[in-house]
């Protein structure tokens, strides 16, 4: 009986043991999964913005025909296309049909003859009205015009057109910053201001956009009439705030939290409730519950579910479309 209870004390004690260990070796386990399984980003400070993204047309703010006042020919050309010109300029010099044809006569008989006439009947000068760039020239030098013919298309300035849609148009107003890209030149980024708000919306792929004029502040030497751009307009802008990395901000049963190392269990978290604000592609404003330099604990494979399928589960953090500079 002695030797019985000796064999299961011993059998007691081996499972105690192998209990035990197995804890330990579980706990050790869990401690390496966690720490491979996660990886720590710090709280920063800088600027973050709230941006529509939408695209445009390069074209005039004003777009002027210049037609001629008689029929005839056209004797000299004096600008090129490009040209910058002032109001009041000679852009052109014509000869009217009668002028043409007495002209044209005196030539046949001898140079005094024509120089009498050239003196009499002087050319018609084609005047520019506004101060502005000639972007279309339509004659040359000997060519035949009627009234209704186009010489020249001026421009006073280069704007860009931005087409906003009617769901984001409530948040543009006049004064706004925006940057203007070209699709022909995308490493040449220009700055601009929202002018004006065009009023009748137009129907476009059974959307209704709205015409918004963006200034230019400059206007570079390749920007032409016509060119494709992306404009992306400044809605809100924050400076020297606490910004996070979109994947670090979790929510759980509806609360927005960030993860944190346990102070007294260096394998242990903790979730720390916050508050945010802007929100970028990259990037969540934090305006209460943790400051700039704190480090946070974030998932590994944290991936963002599509907007409309968001569960609120803790690994799966949200995101809205922006820009941070």
């Amino acid at each position: 009986m002695n030797n019985m209870k000796k064999i299961i004390l011993a059998v007691t004690g081996i499972f105690v043991v192998l209990g035990i260990a197995s804890i330990l070796v579980f706990q050790v386990f869990q401690k390496k999964e966690l720490s491979g399984s996660m990886r720590e980003l710090r709280a920063s400070s800088g600027t973050i913005q709230e941006t529509i993204s939408t695209t445009g047309v390069v074209e005039p703010c004003n777009r002027l025909k210049i037609q001629s006042s008689i029929a005839g020919r056209v004797e000299d050309v004096l600008v090129k296309e490009g040209a910058l010109i002032k109001t009041g300029d000679k852009l052109a010099l014509l000869s009217s049909s009668e002028r043409a044809a007495l002209l044209d006569a005196a030539r046949l008989q001898d140079r005094s003859e024509q120089s009498y006439w050239e003196n009499v009947y002087k050319k018609t000068a084609i005047l520019a009205p506004i101060d502005g760039q000639v972007i279309v020239r339509s004659i040359e030098p000997g060519q035949t015009v009627t009234t209704s013919d186009s010489l020249f298309v001026l421009s006073d300035q280069l704007i860009v057109t931005a087409y906003v849609d009617e769901t984001d148009i409530g948040k543009v107003a006049k004064g706004q910053k925006a940057t203007i890209t070209l699709d022909a030149y995308p490493d040449i980024s220009v700055n601009g201001r929202i002018e004006h708000i065009h009023y009748e919306s137009h129907l476009e792929n059974n959307v209704n956009i709205y015409y918004v004029d963006v200034i230019p502040e400059s206007i570079p030497d390749v920007f032409r009439s016509g060119m494709s751009a992306d404009v992306s307009i400044i809605i809100d802008e924050r400076k020297d705030v606490v910004l996070v990395p979109s994947e670090a901000v979790l929510t759980i049963e509806g609360e927005t939290t960030v993860m944190l190392k346990s102070t007294d269990d260096d394998v242990g978290t903790h979730m720390v409730k916050v508050s945010t604000g802007l929100q970028d592609e990259d990037f969540i404003e934090i305006t209460r519950g943790i400051d700039a330099g704190t480090m946070l604990l974030v998932p590994e494979n944290a991936f963002v579910l599509p907007e409309n399928n968001r569960n609120g589960s803790p690994f799966m953090p949200q995101r809205k479309k922006g820009s941070r500079r």
